[in-house]
């Protein structure tokens, strides 16, 4: 078939050399976005939103397939419509050798770099030759733009080589008029103008050069605000060093090695401190490896750091993507990548040793005596690249990786972590401009939802430059819903969720599984522990597996032992999920998660809590030893995890398994003020309860919210909780779960100073723990009766109850019942005037209260130290009891120990002294917001000191 595609110009199918017919602008769109992808298949919804950029009408795809139909019934003119496939993952278009100017014309421009010199610069101009215009001519769809910059820079790159090249070969004048040309079609194109200046230099129109280069200067400060590089500066000092027409060099006796760098993207930001880290390794090392998860920017921060490396390495430099995560293609071999550096440094192909050692040695022999900069791109592992490493040699290989290469010694380092938010906001407000510079606030939030990933913000940030009608804030909204903010993250030529596949598809079958299920969890992170249940293998093996998936840059780790996703990672974990395990096996990967939680808890409640483990579900512990710092350890590290499986499962089918989860976790939350986890648990209990019409598990739920509004100073709010709970537990005939009730709605009676009922109550309380047999609530309520009769000065009465509830919380192994004992017992002490045994039991119960860790009570010992220290005239140390007491309380959110902690420090203040006043005023506005009466002496000290009368002398 003699059939020809053309793109590097107008857009075309020939046959027999005359163009075909047939094909509307809608048809050439499709066919020239196949042919860029010519061998690929492209799905329908990529070339949807290729065509029209993310806002394709109703009738998108049956306009997709027609087009494809009228492509096919032109080609079939030529007898070639069996080259555009419909494949069941799409369509594919796949030319024959020579039959695509653009294959050619990369063929071609290869082909001419390996051969240097005369027989390369004849090479590129026959490439050149191929184009006939602007790319993608007669073509209007939302991919165009981009593709086509890309298209140019590749001809603006292979005219540049030219340049060099044919400027070697002493052809200068020749070029001056070409390159005057192209320079004024790319005025801010640093390379194209030294260029021009050094030919005009080179042809005795030294005053022609600096010119060029000053209308250079001009155009860059005035368009971007910036001064030219170092390579712009070292032409320019060259053409003002030498005045007069140079002789022409002699010629290198050895072939001259080229610059073979990428392009270097011009809007590059940040990376300041990886690429100082960079610059100053490469003194000391002779490798260095960038590693990084998809799409954090290794390749462009390499290239960047290999051209602001390039002066020191006067050989050359080269550049090889190693295509480890390329789409459509295999990694290269080391055999191959030997080929491709030996003909970068001019060695003929038929000087290229057929055997893979010689050809390594033949390499290692050529960097010998040579300063070369190698950049070795997207490298699969260290068996790809250890033939590639030059021997005793003065150069140097930067390479990039998915992977951490832990089996390279001696070699310099760097893992890439995504952008720092004021560098994505920079390169974010570089691309979009005034839109993303006037809304900081959405433009943050974009990048947030970007998770600061480089891919992913300049994703956004293309479609918002091609969106006009669109606000920062409308593709915040778009980004926002989780199903759907990787398909927003992609464009014609680029896509998150692609880079993700190819680094997931590349993973051991265990490691993809591993991957997939951590996506089930409803946490933030995992530890191996819960890896292993979730995957049902032992903890060694999924240990394994989650360290090589942080070796592959799919997994990060904020802290050892404890794994994490990138936001965009997780999304994707759970979209690969849902789309290859079924729905049986997901459900049993989250009730062993659950059921690994629930067992782990108990093992760390045996330890904390052992006074009342007969409270507790009869769920056996985990297969772990605790002591009880690693049982707080491992609480406060799954703190947040835990209350997000609560919160996951009560609106699943696991109501009993949160219901039991909570009742472990209320001592560890309540005694530790973890409010906000708290919040969580308890009203995800609630919500489980009441879906399953458990009146006693409602009952406990409701008392534990209850106690959180109690301890916040939320006093209607937890009598409502504790009134509801006592109704529930009376239904269901929980006597247990009744006594915790009552004794919630005395407390919340005796704080509003209705102690006769708040009497009654606990006395009911007391009477249910009793009869139930349940010491531990027992002493709960005598502690309180207690604490009542003391208020009260019934001394007698108040030392028995608190005495008696002392002894039982330190036979059943309570300490922070014990500790909430001894600060009764020390303000019963201190309102005897016993102010010693006050101190004592102050004390005491402090150091109970830290030495486990329990914050709940802190803040009340304190200030019972506080009062103790006041009253025998020690008026600093009591203003720092005071003092840690309003701090303690404070971040535990306890209203009423800061009031009177603020209430202590007005007291001890000069009367009138604005601080005094300040400290009585805050106490004023808490006991007002705990609605409950101020002292008369707090008043007092709260007004202002009266002034001096004044006088007028006569």
């Amino acid at each position: 078939m003699d059939v020809r595609f053309t793109v590097l110009g107008p857009v075309e199918v020939l046959h027999d050399g005359r163009a075909l017919t047939g094909l509307a602008p809608r048809h050439r769109a499709v066919l020239a976005y196949l042919l860029l992808h010519a061998g690929t298949v492209i799905g329908s919804d990529r070339l949807t939103s290729a065509v029209w950029a993310g806002s394709p009408p109703g009738t998108a795809r049956s306009q997709i397939h027609a087009a494809v139909t009228t492509i096919r019934r032109v080609l079939r003119v030529a007898d070639a419509d069996s080259l555009l496939e419909t494949r069941s993952a799409g369509y594919v278009l796949t030319p024959p050798p020579g039959a695509l100017d653009l294959a050619e014309f990369g063929r071609m421009v290869e082909e001419s770099r390996r051969e240097g010199g005369a027989a390369g610069a004849a090479g590129l101009r026959e490439a050149l030759a191929l184009w006939r215009g602007e790319a993608l001519t007669g073509v209007n769809a939302g991919y165009v733009a981009g593709a086509r910059a890309r298209l140019e820079e590749r001809r603006l790159a292979a005219f540049e080589q030219l340049v060099e090249w044919e400027s070697d070969l002493g052809r200068h004048a020749s070029l001056v008029e070409e390159l005057s040309t192209w320079v004024a079609a790319h005025p801010l194109r640093e390379r194209l103008t030294a260029q021009l200046m050094r030919v005009l230099h080179l042809s005795g129109r030294q005053a022609d050069a600096l010119a060029a280069g000053r209308r250079y200067r001009t155009s860059l400060a005035e368009e971007q605000g910036l001064d030219p590089g170092s390579h712009f500066l070292a032409v320019e000092r060259e053409v003002l060093r030498d005045r007069s027409r140079p002789a022409p060099a002699a010629p290198d006796p050895a072939p001259r090695v080229v610059d073979f760098l990428p392009y270097d993207v011009p809007d590059f930001t940040g990376r300041a401190v990886e690429l100082d880290r960079l610059t100053r390794a490469v003194s000391d090392h002779r490798v260095c490896v960038v590693d990084g998860m998809a799409g954090v920017g290794k390749t462009t921060l390499a290239v960047h750091a290999a051209h602001r490396l390039a002066d020191r390495y006067p050989d050359g430099r080269l550049f090889i993507d190693l295509r480890a995560h390329s789409s459509g293609h295999s990694p290269s071999s080391s055999f191959d990548a030997l080929d491709a550096l030996l003909r970068q440094t001019g060695v003929p192909a038929d000087h290229i040793p057929l055997d893979a050692h010689a050809r390594a040695a033949l390499w290692r022999e050529r960097l010998a005596d040579r300063a070369v900069l190698i950049v070795l791109d997207n490298v699969a592992d260290t068996g790809q690249v250890r033939p590639l490493l030059p021997g005793a040699s003065r150069s140097t290989v930067l390479m990039t990786s998915r992977r951490r290469l832990t089996d390279l010694d001696g070699v310099h380092a760097l893992s890439l972590d995504v952008l720092p938010a004021p560098d994505a906001m920079a390169l974010f407000v570089n691309v979009v401009g005034d839109r993303a510079r006037h809304d900081y606030a959405a433009s943050g939030e974009v990048l947030r939802l970007c998770g600061h990933l480089p891919l992913a913000v300049r994703i956004a940030a293309a479609r918002l430059q091609h969106r006009p009608r669109w606000t920062v804030g409308y593709l915040a909204d778009r980004l926002r819903d989780e199903r759907r903010r990787l398909t927003e993250l992609t464009t014609a030529e680029r896509d998150v969720a692609a880079a993700f596949h190819l680094s997931y598809r590349q993973l051991p079958a265990s490691q993809r599984r591993m991957f997939r299920l951590l996506g089930v969890h409803p946490g933030r992170d995992v530890d191996a522990h819960a890896a292993a249940a979730l995957a049902g293998v032992e903890v060694m093996a999924a240990e394994s597996d989650l360290e090589d998936l942080l070796d592959a840059h799919m997994l990060l780790q904020h802290e050892p032992g404890r794994y994490t996703f990138h936001d965009l990672l997780r999304e994707h974990s759970r979209a690969t999920g849902a789309s290859e395990d079924d729905d049986a096996s997901r459900t049993a990967a989250l009730s062993r998660l659950i059921d690994h939680c629930l067992r782990t808890s108990v093992s760390a409640a045996d330890v904390l809590h052992p006074d009342s483990r007969h409270r507790r579900p009869d769920i056996p512990p985990a297969n772990r030893e605790f002591t009880p710092e690693q049982a707080t350890a491992w609480l406060d590290a799954e703190r947040a995890n835990l209350a997000a499986v609560c919160e996951f499962a009560a609106v699943r089918d696991w109501p009993a398994q949160v219901a039991d989860l909570a009742t472990l976790l209320y001592r560890y939350l309540y005694n530790n003020g973890h409010g906000t986890e708290a919040q969580v648990v308890f009203t995800a209990a609630l919500t489980a309860a009441r879906r399953g019409d458990d009146a006693a598990a409602q009952s406990r739920a409701l008392s534990d919210l209850g106690w959180l509004w109690f301890g916040r100073g939320g006093y209607p709010q937890a009598l409502e909780h504790f009134e509801e709970a006592v109704a529930k537990a009376a239904a269901a005939g929980d006597d247990v779960a009744h006594a915790r009730a009552q004794h919630g709605v005395a407390c919340v009676l005796q704080r509003r100073g209705e102690d006769a009922e708040a009497v009654r109550r606990f006395t009911t309380a007391l009477e249910l723990f009793t009869g139930a047999g349940d010491d531990f609530g027992r002493a709960v309520a005598l502690n309180s009766l207690g604490a009542l009769h003391g208020e009260a000065d019934r001394f007698t009465e108040a030392l028995a109850a608190l005495r008696t509830a002392r002894d039982t919380f330190r036979s059943s192994g309570s300490p922070d019942g014990e500790a909430d004992v001894l600060d009764n017992l020390g303000r019963v002490h201190r309102r005897r005037g016993r102010l010693a045994e006050a101190e004592e039991c102050h004390r005491a119960a402090l150091e109970l209260y830290r030495r486990f860790g329990i914050r709940r009570g802190e803040a009340r010992s304190l200030n019972g130290l506080g009062a103790v220290a006041s009253a025998t005239g020690a008026r600093d140390r009591a203003a720092g009891h005071h003092r840690a007491a309003i701090e303690a309380a404070g971040e535990l959110g306890d209203r009423l120990e800061e009031a009177r902690g603020h209430e202590g420090m007005a007291s001890l203040l000069e009367p009138g002294a604005p601080e005094a006043r300040e400290h009585a005023a805050r106490a004023l506005d808490l006991f007002r917001r705990l609605g409950q009466p101020a002292p008369a002496a707090l008043l007092a000290l709260a007004a202002p000191a009266p002034q001096a009368a004044h006088t007028v002398r006569p």
